[in-house]
């Protein structure tokens, strides 16, 4: 079954390369997409414009930088990563190795950059004067905290002790100190002074015969007072500051073995609550360290209770693994209202009292709901995996579309809305393109159908079944609308006939031996020419359904395409290098160094064929001078590799997408 959701609707060689010259190192300027929802990530994903600053540079780009436009919401997999700020008109979250701050009502964007791998944790200090953000790294290796000054939007202090992750942060309720708790691989937390900058003291975060601690609350009084909870272990610690020590007591939950997911403090600090993995709520006191009550007794929520919030007007706002909304109270903890959300709930912040407040889920959605109505309201959203394509319609850079898993969506480029999604459940979508009139939408499945869909309702025109027999891995259309060409799996390339409603193939072309990474088709019709993982690029003559040239290289191809004379093609793939070729003959005529590490998985070029740009595991955006053959830009923004990358028509905008399920609008430095 297909769900579809609407939204509000002359023959030459270039010259020899040039030697190299030093090269000017610049940093990003602008441009993201914002994943937010999951255990270690981001949320959702949003176009987003923003006028880009020089942050502290650690990555250098080259010879100018590319600005980065907008990104695609994003902040799904930190636990608790989505923050409303003190001043109710900023929402904060993660968005891989980048800090995003965006303005509620405006959609306006700042970026803090500084850290060097993906964002685990984030807190926000009372006043809104300091950000902390935590993040990970390889094991062995110190994983740094950052903390941030808002107003300024600069880095204040890089804090360096634990390895591996940093798996919470929490601010004292004067902006004294702040308490860090290290990953599985560290086990410590840590007491920092904010006015120093330094490490206080630190201490194993939890005892010998129990689990972890993977999440923390500081007291709402008391800046001598935290607690941390993880699996089997609640601890009440209070600072000693003369002697420089913590102090940790356990709490007693009698006969309870519980792993606690969740925890948040009372306003007065009576009485801290616990979310635990079983789907109850604990409620403890951390005067005396015992337990109060527990619920609910029967019809636990499902997948655990994964956020927990307490509100000044009393109750609590809980969030399921299921992508359940509750509002309770204590002792019963059933629910007084509640709300369905998509995916599971990874953050809720409140905005002011607790009159409005956003949550995160783990497909990447964030709503903003009012407590009165309690009902969402879907404010941003983006895909939750791997994005495997994307491309424009003919001849418009108004809309473009992308695809990831089971998903297809459509956006609007300047607002950023998503306006049409399909979905067909349980199955990989490889590729898309849309027709030259414009009236459907291909797309490539691994199930081995080939799928058309009409853009506007997103309604199944037809199915090519059997397309091919380990799925359809890349596709491409004719100008005339009369052909789809379809890549598989197994290294077949189809020549498929569309007349009307009905669809005849009309030849199998067997010579690769592996699957068919990409398709481009001449703009004649009569040609196209297919790259594969096999080492191969065949260019074919569409008229007598044969093959006319191949090209041979030690590499699994990747990306392929035409100059826009159509003499020459560039190609590129795991062997890190750009080759030049002659379409006539199959003779390579330049090879570039592509890339320092990482495959390149994504390439296009300009209407003019002046410039290209390419994307891969580097996570860098490079903009090519064809001719000289030379990087020109470079952008710095992905935290997943690249896999796809697409100039606008007009040569205006850069989309690239990636395997964090990431999309980014940059503006294209050699705009038309």
């Amino acid at each position: 079954m297909i769900n579809c959701i609407r939204k509000n609707k002359h023959h030459h060689q270039p010259p020899p390369p040039k030697t190299e010259t030093p090269r000017r190192t610049f940093w990003r300027e602008d441009a993201v997409l914002n994943d937010y929802t999951r255990e270690s990530s981001l949320l959702g994903r949003a176009v987003c414009s923003l006028e880009g600053r020089e942050p502290e540079s650690k990555y250098p780009l080259r010879s100018g930088d590319l600005r980065r436009d907008r990104p695609d919401a994003g902040q799904g997999h930190v636990p608790a990563g989505l923050k409303c700020h003190p001043d109710q008109e900023h929402l904060i979250y993660p968005l891989g190795c980048t800090v995003l701050i965006q303005a509620i009502n405006t959609n306006e964007q700042k970026f803090l950059h500084g850290h060097g791998n993906n964002v685990s944790c984030m807190t926000i200090s009372k006043s809104g004067n300091y950000i902390a953000s935590g993040q990970v790294t390889f094991m062995g290796f110190k994983a740094d905290i950052i903390l941030w000054d808002y107003k300024k939007n600069e880095l204040m202090a890089r804090l360096s002790l634990h390895k591996g992750k940093i798996e919470a942060l929490a601010f004292s309720p004067n902006e004294l100190y702040l308490v860090s708790l290290g990953g599985p691989d560290d086990g410590s937390v840590v007491v920092w002074s904010i006015v120093k900058k330094d490490a206080i003291c630190g201490s194993p975060a939890a005892g010998l015969n129990v689990g972890n601690a993977t999440t923390m609350v500081f007291s709402r009084c008391r800046d001598e007072m935290f607690v941390t909870a993880g699996n089997g272990t609640i601890r009440v610690w209070e600072l000693d500051l003369p002697n420089r020590k913590i102090r940790p007591t356990e709490c007693q939950t009698g006969q309870l073995k519980r792993i606690v997911m969740s925890i948040s403090m009372a306003d007065d600090d009576s009485f801290f609550y616990v979310g635990t993995t079983t789907g109850d709520v604990l409620k403890v006191n951390p005067k005396t360290k015992l337990m109060a009550d527990t619920g609910p007794k029967k019809d636990k929520y499902s997948l655990g209770v994964t956020v927990i919030r307490c509100l000044k007007m009393g109750g609590l706002l809980l969030g399921s693994g299921a992508g359940l909304l509750v509002f309770c109270k204590s002792p019963s903890y059933k629910p007084i209202r509640k709300i369905q959300l998509q995916g599971g709930v990874t953050s809720i912040t409140l905005r002011g009292e607790g009159h409005q407040f956003f949550v995160g889920t783990e497909e990447s959605h964030i709503y903003r709901i009012s407590f009165t109505e309690f009902e969402e309201t879907l404010i941003a959203s983006c895909h939750f995996e791997a994005v495997q394509d994307i491309v424009f319609p003919f001849g418009t850079a108004e809309l473009f579309a992308t695809c990831a898993k089971r998903d297809i969506r459509v956006w609007h480029t300047m607002s950023n809305k998503e306006l049409l999604r399909i979905t067909v459940p349980n199955m990989t979508c490889h590729g898309i393109d849309f027709m030259k009139d414009g009236k459907s939408i291909i797309s490539a499945w691994d199930d081995g159908k080939i799928r058309a869909f009409a853009p506007e309702s997103g309604r199944l025109m037809y199915v090519i079944s059997n397309a091919h027999r380990i799925g359809v891995t890349a596709i491409a259309t004719t100008s005339d609308c009369k052909r789809i060409i379809s890549g598989g799996g197994e290294g077949e390339v189809r020549v498929w006939q569309i007349c009307g409603h009905t669809q005849k193939l009309e030849e199998a072309l067997k010579e690769h031996k592996s699957s068919v990474s990409c398709i481009r088709v001449k703009k004649n019709n009569e040609e196209c020419v297919t790259a594969s993982t096999d080492g191969t690029c065949i260019i074919w003559d569409l008229v007598r359904l044969r093959r006319n040239q191949m090209i041979l290289a030690n590499t699994l191809f990747q990306c392929v395409c035409y100059h826009p004379e159509e003499f020459q093609i560039i190609t590129s793939g795991t062997d890190r290098k750009i080759a030049y070729w002659e379409i006539f003959d199959g003779s390579v005529i330049r090879e570039l160094e592509g890339s320092l590490s990482g495959a390149i998985n994504g390439m296009d070029i300009s209407q003019e064929g002046l410039h290209f740009v390419t994307g891969g595991n580097d996570h860098l955006i490079k903009v090519w001078d064809y001719n000289e053959g030379e990087v020109t830009h470079i952008g710095v923004g992905h935290s997943g590799n690249i896999t796809r990358i697409r100039i606008s028509p007009g040569n205006q905008y850069i989309i690239s997408v990636s395997a964090d399920g990431a999309i980014l609008r940059w503006k294209f430095p050699f705009a038309s």
